[in-house]
C-alpha cells in the first residue's frame, strides 16, 4: 500500500505547493529516536557554539527573505508587506532569545552563611513543537530557537495546511551547520500530531492554536507531570472604546480595524468584541464602517497591496459564515456583513457584527475578519462585559485617561493589555500569553526561555566541612 501523501494548496489560486508524505507511528519514532541520539552533545555544547549556529541560521534567513516572505504568502494567502514582517520576526528572535536566555537562565552565583551558592539551568532533553498556521514560520521559531539555544533537540510537527514553510525552515537550518538530529520535522494531522504528543520519548511539549486542541493536550499530559507543557492558545478579545475626543476618532478606526482584521482576523489577540459607549456608538461605527468599507482584500502578489488577504481555506471560510449567520439569527445586526468575495475562494470581507441584543453570544474565537459590537451604558458594564469570558489573551482600551486605564488594567484578566494600540500589538522584549482558555502559564516570546530549560540551585565548597554540633552522646554506645 502506497504510503499516505500531504498536499498544501495556495488558498488563492488553488495551485499546489507542497506534497511529500505524511508521518506515519514508525516515522514518528524515528525522529524521536534521531532527536535523543543528537541531544547529549548538543546539551554538552559550549554556549558560545550553540550560539553561533544559531548566528548563521540568522545569515541564512536573511539571505533568503525574498523567498522565504513569497512562500509563506503563497501557502498562507498572506500579503506579502506582512509576510516579510513575519521573516523578519524569525531573524530578529535570535538576537532576543540570547538575551532572554542570559537574563533570565544564565548562571547566578551568591554567597549563603559562607557557602558558594550557583544557580545553573539544564535543557529538558527532546522537546516537541506543534506549530499553527497563521504564522507558520514565527511561531514555530519563536520556540525553537529558545530551545535549540538552551540545549535541546526538537521534532517539529508543522500544521498540516502549512507543511512548505516548515520544510524551508528546516533546510535553512541545515544550511546553517544545525547538526544533524537537532531539529526533525514530521509531517501530518490531528494523529500525527497526537503519536508525537503522547510519544514516551520526548520530554515536554511546546504547542501555539486552538483551545480545543489545546485542552486535548492538557489532558492527555495529565498523567505525565514530568514533562513541561507550554500552551499557547487563543482568545475572545475585548477592546473597549470609551471617551475618546471628536479629533481622534478616525485614529481610534485605525486602530479598531488593525485590531479586527490584521492578517484576516486569524491573529490570537485580535479583538473579537468592540465593547463601545452606547451614547457615542453611533458615530464611532460610522468611522469604522467607513474605514472597512475602504479596505482592500486581495492576493498576496497583488498591486497595489491588499489590506488583508484570504482566510486559511474554504472549510474556515465556511465555519466563519456559519458562526456569523448564527449570531445574526439570533437576533444580531449585520452593519457589514461577512462575504465571500469570489466563489469557491476563501477570500472574506471584514464583518462587524452589532451583536448587543443577539440572544446567544457564543465564548468562541471565531479566527477569522468578523468583529462583534457590543453597547453598553457605563465602564463598569465594559468591563463585566470585557471579563465575560473564559478566555483571557488580550485586552485593551482606546481613549480614556490614566486612570480609566489603571480601572481595566486591575480588573482584566488577560496576559496582554494595551492603552490606546491595537490589541495586536506586543513587544517582542515582553512575555507573550494569556490565562484562562488562552493559556497554561506558561508565556512564551521573551519569557520561553522559562520552559526551554529547568533550573538547579546548588552549594558549593571546594572541600568537605562539616560537623554535628547538637544531638550526640558524650561517648559512643
Amino acid at each position: 500500500m502506497p504510503q499516505p501523501e500531504l498536499l498544501s494548496f495556495d488558498p488563492c489560486t488553488g495551485d499546489e505547493i507542497w506534497r511529500g508524505p505524511v508521518a506515519d507511528a514508525a516515522a514518528v519514532d524515528a525522529a524521536v529516536a534521531a532527536a535523543r541520539a543528537a541531544f547529549p552533545a548538543w546539551a554538552a555544547t559550549p554556549l558560545d557554539a550553540r550560539i553561533a549556529v544559531l548566528r548563521r541560521f540568522q545569515e541564512v534567513v536573511r539571505g533568503a527573505a525574498d523567498d522565504f516572505a513569497a512562500l509563506i504568502a503563497r501557502e498562507t494567502g498572506k500579503p506579502l508587506w506582512e509576510t516579510k514582517t513575519e521573516v523578519a520576526s524569525v531573524v530578529a528572535k535570535v538576537d532576543i532569545s540570547i538575551t532572554a536566555h542570559a537574563e533570565r537562565t544564565g548562571e547566578r552565583s551568591g554567597e549563603v552563611a559562607g557557602i558558594r551558592q550557583v544557580l545553573r539551568h539544564k535543557p529538558h532533553g527532546v522537546l516537541s513543537v506543534l506549530g499553527p498556521y497563521n504564522f507558520p514560520a514565527h511561531l514555530p521559531n519563536g520556540h525553537i530557537v529558545p530551545a535549540l539555544l538552551a540545549g535541546n533537540a526538537i521534532v517539529l510537527k508543522p500544521s498540516e495546511l502549512t507543511p512548505a514553510v516548515a520544510a524551508f525552515m528546516a533546510d535553512c537550518w541545515r544550511a546553517a551547520g544545525l547538526p544533524e538530529g537537532l531539529l526533525n520535522v514530521v509531517q501530518g494531522a490531528g494523529d500525527t500530531g497526537r503519536a508525537l504528543a503522547g510519544h514516551d520519548g520526548i520530554d515536554g511539549l511546546l504547542f501555539t492554536g486552538s483551545a480545543t486542541t489545546g485542552a486535548a493536550l492538557h489532558r492527555q499530559f495529565a498523567d505525565t507531570p514530568h514533562k513541561i507543557l507550554a500552551l499557547e492558545m487563543g482568545g475572545n478579545n475585548p477592546l473597549i472604546v470609551w471617551d475618546v475626543a471628536e479629533a481622534d476618532l478616525a485614529a481610534t478606526a485605525a486602530l479598531i480595524v488593525q485590531s479586527g482584521y490584521l492578517s484576516a482576523g486569524q491573529r490570537c489577540t485580535c479583538a473579537r468584541r468592540l465593547i463601545l459607549q452606547d451614547s457615542k456608538a453611533v458615530e464611532m461605527i460610522a468611522h469604522v464602517v467607513e474605514l472597512i468599507d475602504r479596505l482592500i482584500v486581495g492576493a498576496p502578489f497583488d498591486d497595489p497591496q491588499p489590506f488583508m488577504g484570504p482566510v486559511i481555506d474554504n472549510a474556515a471560510a465556511d465555519r466563519l459564515i456559519a458562526g456569523v449567520d448564527k449570531l445574526v439569527a439570533s437576533g444580531g445586526h449585520a452593519i457589514r456583513p461577512l462575504k465571500r468575495l469570489v466563489e469557491g475562494k476563501p477570500f472574506l470581507t471584514p464583518a462587524l457584527i452589532d451583536a448587543t441584543t443577539s440572544l446567544e453570544r457564543p465564548d468562541s474565537e471565531l479566527f477569522g475578519p468578523v468583529l462583534q459590537v457590543i453597547r453598553v451604558p457605563d465602564f463598569e458594564a465594559a468591563l463585566a462585559e470585557a471579563n465575560d469570558t473564559r478566555f483571557g489573551l488580550s485586552a485593551g482600551l482606546i481613549g480614556g485617561d490614566q486612570a480609566l486605564y489603571d480601572r481595566l488594567w486591575a480588573a482584566s484578566r488577560a496576559g496582554v493589555v494595551n492603552w490606546n494600540r491595537p490589541t495586536n500589538g506586543a513587544a517582542s522584549n515582553a512575555p507573550f500569553g494569556g490565562i484562562g482558555l488562552s493559556g497554561n502559564h506558561r508565556p512564551s516570546a521573551y519569557y520561553a526561555a522559562d520552559y526551554c530549560a529547568w533550573p538547579v540551585a546548588s552549594l558549593e565548597a571546594d572541600a568537605p566541612a562539616g560537623s554535628i554540633a547538637t544531638g550526640l552522646r558524650s561517648d559512643p554506645a
